[in-house]
């Protein structure tokens, strides 16, 4: 995106789920290719290429159905929202609505002795991220992540965090000190697969070539020394490039430009960890010739093939659309999102054999984009959700600090839960609200439900990672489809919002199967 453009500014947005149509776009995929029982199990270890798909450590395609959280580049060095949520609650929101992968932006200063960071509320939440650096609060996120069954994307997004830059350097961070944090990036998480790649820098733009062979401009050859930096540490990692802006006479989109990646591809040292990388957006952003033809929408598929698209349809490289997004608010990004969805590759149809995605973004507070949650840091914009629907994916096998699944247990043993009820955020006309449940018995459970009865008014108003109905002042909530397995031992937790105030915790029950 035009970043100049992207400020941290509140928006309001609508919230209608609408049906959304998706159309075929691309040949119809082979049998091997199309959406089945195994997708669900796949993600497992560290990722590799080949052809246009990402696969899994064992062989498995796998897809990129993400969300942009982005922070750690700021001001404030750190994802923002925690002033308003526990982290671990905004990340099983995040696989509550389906989302598989987090691309997480950086800035070089979070390297820097003494960066802190600000903006975040410890009153009974984040409190294991008091006193913590960026990097060990990254980690945190990281840990959180992987152990609900969610990838990871580092994004160099800046050099600093006072803008974004056109090339890969600048007078302050030199490319030295890129490639020596990259290089840190990669050790730290040598070994936690559950970061799965490095994007290494956002949107190089003009003046800015590919091809040229100009050292100090060619983004391509500045691409190839990274890569092969952080794969000289770290070479299950997979390395995602970006486009430029503008390639023989030809602008688009910061960083969307891939038309000289056919004639002059980079080239890594270690075979099958390319991934080509592009942006996309709509006027919510900055006008386009495009959006302002006759045959709009109908004339995008040309655009995207020649830009990026290409790549994928031509069994090149996988194209992992890093960031779109718009605001909604006109009816041209709108029959622009739809678009570029059915042009993505339904899941249902295509399976992995499809392009990669990450939305942007998790966060309300992109100026010209607006994000997936509203201005209260808490309730889903269903209006952009519901565009994403078809083409999300399956989430991936738990990794990291996760426990493993557990065995079946003795025969014959009673499925037993306890829950845990905890106010997070109470502002006296509403409250967030935690309930975690815990497997004490000595088998794996299958499934949980959880019931409490209010003293006061209390109502739910939204819910994640579980389904609930509300009766009076009497509620009982379900596992989701992803978490109703618990080990032995193990625990699992959800969250919500009401209104009015939280008031005192009630007594909670919890019966397991």
């Amino acid at each position: 995106m035009f970043r100049s453009l992207r400020r941290a500014l509140c928006t309001a947005a609508a919230a209608l789920l609408i049906p959304l149509g998706v159309g075929a776009g691309l040949a119809a995929p082979t049998a091997a290719h199309a959406a089945d029982a195994t997708t669900a199990a796949a993600g497992a270890g560290y990722w590799h290429t080949s052809g246009r798909q990402i696969l899994d450590a064992a062989g498995n395609p796998v897809r990129i159905a993400g969300i942009n959280w982005f922070g750690f580049e700021t001001g404030n060095h750190v994802a923002h929202g925690l002033w308003s949520r526990d982290y671990k609650s905004m990340i099983d929101q995040m696989k509550s609505l389906g989302y598989n992968t987090i691309r997480l932006p950086y800035s070089d200063d979070i390297f820097k002795a003494g960066t802190t960071a600000d903006s975040i509320n410890f009153n009974g939440m984040n409190t294991d991220l008091q006193g913590l650096t960026p990097l060990q609060i990254m980690d945190k996120i990281v840990a959180y992540a992987g152990h609900d069954g969610l990838k990871v994307i580092l994004d160099r997004h800046r050099p600093d965090s006072g803008g974004q830059s056109a090339l890969w350097y600048t007078s302050a961070v030199p490319e030295s000190t890129w490639i020596a944090d990259l290089k840190a990036l990669a050790t730290r998480y040598k070994g936690q697969d559950t970061v799965i790649g490095i994007d290494l820098h956002n949107e190089p733009h003009d003046p800015a070539c590919w091809g040229c062979g100009d050292q100090s401009t060619d983004w391509r050859l500045a691409a190839e020394r990274a890569g092969n930096a952080v794969l000289s540490v770290n070479p299950d990692l997979l390395i995602f490039v970006e486009g430029i802006q503008t390639f023989n006479g030809v602008s688009g989109w910061w960083g969307g430009n891939l038309m000289g990646a056919g004639q002059y591809p980079v080239r890594l040292d270690v075979a099958d960890r390319l991934v080509y990388s592009a942006h996309d957006y709509a006027t919510s952003v900055a006008q386009q010739s495009w959006f302002s033809d006759p045959s709009f929408p109908a004339n995008m598929p040309g655009i995207w093939d020649k830009y990026w698209g290409y790549l994928f349809k031509q069994n090149i490289a996988p194209v992992w659309v890093g960031e779109f997004g718009t605001t909604l608010q006109s009816t041209v990004d709108q029959k622009w999102l739809s678009a570029l969805v059915s042009y993505l590759r339904p899941t249902s149809t295509y399976g992995a054999d499809s392009f990669q995605w990450t939305f942007w973004s998790w966060n309300p507070d992109s100026g010209d984009t607006g994000g997936i949650l509203k201005d209260d840091w808490q309730t889903v914009d269903t209006v952009k959700d519901g565009y994403l629907a078809s083409i999300k994916a399956p989430g991936f096998p738990a990794g990291g600090g996760d426990n493993g699944g557990g065995g079946d247990g003795g025969s014959g043993s009673t499925p037993a839960c306890t829950a845990a009820y905890t106010v997070t955020n109470d502002w006296g006309t509403g409250f967030n609200a935690q309930v975690t449940v815990t497997n004490t018995g000595t088998t794996a459970i299958k499934s949980w439900k959880v019931t409490w009865t209010w003293s006061g008014s209390q109502k739910i108003t939204n819910m994640w990672n579980a389904t609930y109905t509300q009766t009076g002042s009497t509620v009982t909530a379900a596992n989701a489809d992803h978490n109703g397995s618990v080990p032995a031992g193990g625990s699992t937790s959800f969250g919500f919002g009401g209104a009015p105030g939280g008031g005192s915790a009630p007594s909670v029950s919890c019966t397991a199967s």
